[in-house]
């Protein structure tokens, strides 16, 4: 029984047994092509399945009918495993007919691969623009500056604008002068302008015939000499050219560099240029010390004349009250007041020792009363003169109070006068003394210089960036061409 269950088993074609023997049956498509590994795989998994099914089934409906079967004819078996094994790989066959046909619809769609680039005519004019706007100019200053252009020499000078009086208090305060600003500092704002000017050009040229130094290289260096022609406004553009100052504001150095074809003249320049500042220089200092000493004279010219009017007034005040001090004056009539008052005292008493001493009707007794009648009358005279405007009293025609009015407001005047008077003295003085030194001056810090080497013109540097602009230039040009060619 075991022995024709293991044959059965050999040769059953749902086991796996089985299906090792088919052999090809199940690895191979009909016609002996062999199948892909894919299809294959799938097909084998699929058979060993149905096979595993079909004896599963079989074994577990009947054991009994079992061995029935296993003796029935396994043809029709046979035949429905290969049905099966057909469609499966008529399925394969439809997926990779599938799979063909995406795959050349994926390639008709995609874009075919660019060919190796080809020079085309607007290559060929970019290129030759580029030879005839950047090659053939930068060649050309090349050549000048190397074989055409004359050496200019450099002379350095530096100075600046110092004041006696206020050096010691920027030492003192550290500086904080500066913030707040100068009169040195305004002597350099000028002489930083002045050094520019037309008239330094001509006084330099005056000493140094600039034209025919600077032209006598024209017209075969032309880019850095002057025309012998040149007006003055032309000179003063070369003399920008040729003159650089750098000016430092805080501090007030100013430092200038001077060209020329030799450094005999260059060094001439920084040297006249120096001595022309120095002289600008001490006109700014005669300048200020004419206008101090004018405006001290002026000061003190104004209050003699305010002095002289006041005496006079104070004179006509006395010319016309008759009265040189009122306050003395005054002094004196109280004084009288004084007297009188002393002499009814003594009189009063006089009288009553009389009185108590003789008869009612002595003469005596009236005479002190008499005396003493008069005293009072002269007592209240000398009264009325203080505030009356009757000279038949011998009053001066006005009263005391605004007579001692009028004096003290004319003596105040006269005091003032006189004290402004002594101030524009002093003033005068002062401004005298300032005057009779110099207060600024020019400090040279760097004396003109003598080069020995040519450094000017700078060749590699005007080269270089004579390239970069050309550079620069038909870049844009380049891009506003393509720019155009594009949108049209």
């Amino acid at each position: 029984m075991d022995g024709g269950k293991v044959d059965e088993e050999k040769q059953h074609p749902m086991t796996a047994a089985g299906a090792k023997k088919q052999g090809g049956g199940a690895g191979s498509k009909p016609g002996g092509k062999p199948q892909p590994e894919g299809e294959r795989t799938a097909v084998q998994t699929a058979g060993q399945d149905m096979g595993q099914t079909s004896a599963a089934n079989l074994a577990d409906a009947n054991p009994g009918k079992a061995a029935q079967k296993g003796n029935r004819p396994i043809d029709r078996q046979v035949q429905e495993l290969k049905t099966r094994l057909k469609a499966a790989e008529a399925a394969a066959e439809i997926s990779d007919q599938k799979r063909s046909a995406a795959e050349a619809k994926v390639e008709a769609q995609s874009y075919p691969l660019a060919g190796p680039a080809k020079m085309r005519k607007r290559h060929w004019g970019l290129i030759a623009s580029f030879v005839v706007l950047v090659l053939a100019p930068l060649a050309a200053v090349i050549f000048y500056l190397a074989t055409v252009a004359e050496d200019q020499y450099q002379s350095t000078t530096g100075f600046t604008v110092r004041s006696q009086d206020s050096s010691s208090a920027n030492d003192l305060l550290g500086g904080l002068a500066s913030f707040a600003g100068s009169s040195t500092a305004s002597d350099s704002d000028i002489l930083y302008e002045f050094i520019q000017s037309q008239e330094m050009m001509e006084a330099v040229d005056a000493q140094i015939d600039l034209r025919a130094h600077y032209s006598q290289h024209w017209p075969s260096d032309w880019a850095f000499s002057i025309w012998p022609e040149a007006t003055q406004e032309e000179m003063i553009w070369y003399w920008q050219r040729i003159v650089s100052i750098s000016f430092d504001s805080s501090s007030g150095l100013i430092e200038v560099q001077a060209l020329g074809f030799d450094p005999e003249t260059a060094q001439a320049i920084t040297r006249a240029i120096v001595a022309e500042s120095q002289t600008r220089i001490n006109a700014l200092n005669q300048q200020a010390r004419a206008d101090a000493i004018g405006y001290a004279q002026a000061d003190l010219e104004e209050a003699v004349e305010e002095m002289k009017a006041a005496r006079e007034a104070l004179t006509r005040f006395r010319t016309r009250t008759r009265i040189v001090d009122p306050e003395a004056d005054i002094q004196g009539r109280m004084g009288v007041m004084n007297n009188l008052q002393q002499e009814l005292a003594t009189s009063l008493i006089e009288y009553d020792l009389l009185r108590g001493t003789v008869a009612t009707g002595d003469p005596r007794l009236k005479k002190a009363q008499q005396r003493i009648d008069v005293i009072r009358q002269r007592i209240d005279i000398e009264r009325q003169t203080f505030t009356s405007t009757n000279t038949d009293t011998g009053g001066v025609g006005e009263d005391y109070p605004s007579l001692i009015s009028e004096f003290e407001r004319l003596t105040v005047d006269r005091e003032y006068s006189e004290e402004a008077y002594r101030a524009a003295l002093t003033g005068l003085a002062l401004a005298r003394d300032e005057a009779s030194r110099q207060s600024r001056y020019l400090a040279t810090y760097i004396n003109p210089t003598r080069a020995q080497e040519a450094e000017y013109p700078e060749r590699f540097v005007l080269s270089g960036l004579v390239a970069l602009f050309l550079v620069l230039g038909w870049s844009i040009l380049s891009l506003i061409y393509y720019s155009i060619r594009d949108r049209s």
